[in-house]
């Protein structure tokens, strides 16, 4: 198949190129297309780490800053943390390398996380911490809660 097929069709793209790794016809490979697709997938893992901790970030904020009805946080927000931590783990136990670029993620989602905590809890942005107050290991504790 040509470049063409990668574009027009690919889902039958990558099974050919499949095919083809499969009986060592690497010659014939997409070579250019194969190397993008495995990059993107590498992406792709990053990026789905750092938005479940953009989300994880502003459920810790809001748990810890808006106390909710009558002092008692909503079940949603606790069932939200849980659920981030376990996409987290199941996405850093197929791709455990990445843990080491977790606090580098941290530090680039939290201001993100800071300002739409703010936005959907209606507090002043100053009322969050300018940087991160957990610690990594906090963060992705499955038993950890602020405050």
């Amino acid at each position: 198949m040509t470049n063409t097929t990668y574009r027009t069709d690919f889902y039958a793209w990558t099974q050919e190129q499949a095919a083809m790794l499969r009986t060592e016809q690497l010659e014939q490979l997409d070579l250019p297309n194969l190397i993008e697709e495995i990059e993107a997938m590498g992406a792709s893992q990053r990026k789905a780490v750092k938005s479940r901790l953009l989300v994880l970030l502003m459920h810790l904020l809001k748990w810890q800053y808006q106390p909710g009805h009558k002092g008692r946080r909503p079940n949603r927000w606790r069932s939200s943390i849980r659920t981030q931590r376990n996409e987290i783990e199941i996405e850093l136990s197929d791709s455990p390398s990445l843990r080491r670029e977790v606090p580098d993620f941290i530090a680039y989602v939290y201001p993100r996380a800071r300002k739409g905590a703010a936005e959907e809890t209606g507090l002043a942005l100053a009322t969050f911490p300018a940087d991160c107050p957990w610690t990594m290991e906090e963060i992705l504790d499955e038993d950890w809660l602020p405050g």
